[in-house]
């Protein structure tokens, strides 16, 4: 009889660097690093995520409408 061999299981070792608050690089140092359009991307990434987190849904357009007493 042949019997199914499955591949050994691979694990993916967590790297975990622990420093000092006084050592850890600022969020603006960081973003200053990379070219304006990386950092739009990502600020529009963080808007999406949280009008789906707090709204459920991405907003749309709101109508707009002006009445004009004549």
């Amino acid at each position: 009889m042949m019997k199914d061999r499955k591949p050994p299981l691979r694990s993916i070792q967590p790297v975990v660097t622990i420093i000092s608050i006084h050592d850890q690089r600022s969020d603006f140092a960081y973003l200053q690093s990379h070219p304006y359009i990386d950092r739009l991307a990502t600020l529009e990434e963080i808007r999406i995520e949280y009008h789906h987190w707090r709204f459920g849904y991405e907003p749309g357009f709101q109508r707009v409408y002006s009445i004009v007493k004549r």
